[in-house]
């Protein structure tokens, strides 16, 4: 069976950047399952996916469009310490996130991150940690089997005994 819309893909990777840091692996544990066509892992990675086959080999360079998107500078902030609750203030942290508005659209709602903290100013960021960077994925792929109703109808790949969420 090749991978197609609908697909259970359950492959092995390796995440390097472009300077051969490595981001993240799923070496030594369970394989990534996703739901192939439903947007659960990066367009370009996903489009190197299809019509692969269980037991491919694949390399793919994603760029920031096709990864986490391109570092959009108008999602970088700088907020004055004192518009956290002071409950929380002094437990800031770089890496903390928290909803917020968007800046870009009152109506929405955005995930910001905190990347540093000076004085009683603290800096956070609605970019995703990868967004701006190319991603290099090695791949094996290790299974691919038809989805279920229940999967389809969630959007997701659910685990050996179902729905788990």
């Amino acid at each position: 069976m090749a991978i197609e819309k609908n697909s259970v893909v359950h492959f092995h990777y390796t995440l390097t950047l472009d300077d051969g840091e490595e981001i993240d692996s799923s070496k030594g544990g369970d394989p990534f399952a996703y739901l192939h066509g439903h947007g659960n892992i990066v367009p370009g990675l996903e489009k190197e996916m299809l019509g692969k086959e269980a037991g491919a080999v694949v390399e793919a360079h994603v760029s920031p469009e096709e990864g986490y998107g391109v570092h959009d500078p108008e999602l970088d902030m700088r907020v004055p310490k004192e518009v956290f609750p002071p409950e929380a203030a002094d437990d800031l942290q770089a890496g903390m996130m928290f909803q917020s508005q968007n800046p870009k659209d009152p109506n929405q709602d955005i995930i910001l991150r905190i990347v540093g903290i000076e004085d009683n100013v603290v800096y956070v960021s609605g970019n995703h940690p990868l967004a701006g960077k190319a991603l290099n994925f090695a791949v094996e792929v290790i299974s691919i089997r038809e989805a279920t109703t229940e999967e389809l109808a969630h959007g997701h790949v659910h685990g050996p005994g179902g729905q788990n969420h």
